[in-house]
């Protein structure tokens, strides 16, 4: 059985996440301690316990310790099962990152389609919202050969949540590795500026300002106002890079007592950090193509604007369960190179 520490490197909930999916896909049993060591709610949270559940229905795998708190998890994994699949994380948590546990075991190991549907949150802070997923993440699995249909039913937003996200996974063969090293000049940008259950001069003031931000760094923006319906208010401002090789997305999420203004900020900021840093890889999306390379038999490259310590941590986990070299050129904070060297 692998031992893993989860207050090592970044010390939240990616340990787990990458650990349920790696142990599903090779079959290795684990054991994790110090869950989210590094966390103020320390343990695992509604979010996380579904995230182990649902590796393990997925797998049928035996598992001691997924209940909110646990800072203890024995996982024993099963063969993948493909079907159709329906899970609740009952509260606000992130349902991309649920998702995310269980999208590339199914494909890399279920034989056939599976279809997810999951309800939650659907835009939270600290995790990936879906439309990253749909224009980011499922483009790069794309690229690799992982088929992965998104559709949002609706969106949850937090305290209530209650939206719901649905993926049908097709199975993948083989995955391809993949060379990104460099990105062109970004100087045009999309996006959106969305609200929910709140005036339509919120939508106007973000996209304004995000349009005056993006002009001011000399990048044409085309930022459309949308309204959408929820269970309880929400608002999101995202950018989006078309340009680029993949096209990154950039959001910021609105909160009680947070000015439209601020939000549309939280996008703008970071996508003129990627921006400047001219890289293909967006810093979110560095960690999250390590599981399906390690799993390519091709050598990979890729430039990221930003080793983080998610990278870092997700590299050292990997190395847990599949002895693969990754290499990593870059400091801390900085833009970097990732290399995997092909199977020999």
């Amino acid at each position: 059985m692998i031992e893993i520490d989860g207050s090592e490197g970044e010390g939240g909930g990616q340990v787990l996440r990458s650990s349920l999916a790696l142990s599903v896909l090779t079959g290795q049993p684990f054991k994790l301690v110090n869950i989210r060591a590094r966390r103020a709610k320390p343990g695992l949270q509604p979010q996380h316990v579904m995230c182990v559940k649902a590796a393990g229905t997925i797998s049928g795998a035996t598992y001691k310790g997924a209940s909110p708190g646990s800072a203890v998890l024995y996982f024993e994994p099963n063969a993948v099962k493909p079907g159709k699949y329906a899970f609740s994380i009952g509260t606000a948590g992130a349902t991309a990152l649920v998702l995310h546990t269980v999208a590339l075991p199914l494909a890399l190991r279920g034989g056939q389609a599976s279809e997810v549907a999951i309800t939650g949150g659907t835009h939270n802070q600290h995790a990936p919202c879906y439309h990253f997923l749909e224009t980011t993440w499922a483009a790069y699995l794309r690229r690799m050969g992982v088929e992965v249909e998104l559709e949002m039913t609706r969106p949850g937003f937090y305290p209530r949540g209650g939206g719901e996200i649905r993926a049908v996974v097709h199975p993948c063969s083989r995955v391809t590795g993949v060379t990104l090293t460099t990105c062109p000049d970004l100087t045009t940008a999309g996006g959106f500026s969305a609200f929910a259950e709140l005036p339509e001069s919120v939508g106007r003031k973000q996209a304004r300002r995000l349009s005056v931000r993006l002009k001011k760094e000399g990048v044409e923006p085309h930022i459309p106002v949308e309204e959408w319906h929820a269970a309880n208010p929400g608002t999101v401002a995202a950018v989006i890079f078309r340009q680029a090789p993949v096209p990154p997305l950039f959001f910021g999420l609105g909160e009680r007592g947070k000015p439209a203004e601020s939000v549309a900020d939280d996008a703008a900021d970071e996508a003129i950090r990627f921006r400047d840093a001219k890289c293909p890889v967006d810093p979110h999306s560095a960690d999250q193509l390590l599981l399906p390379l390690v799993f390519s038999p091709d050598a990979s490259e890729f430039r990221t604007s930003e080793v983080t310590r998610h990278l870092t941590t997700n590299i050292a986990t990997v190395r847990k369960f599949v002895d693969r070299v990754i290499e990593v050129d870059g400091e801390a904070g900085q833009p970097g190179t990732v290399r995997i060297p092909a199977v020999v």
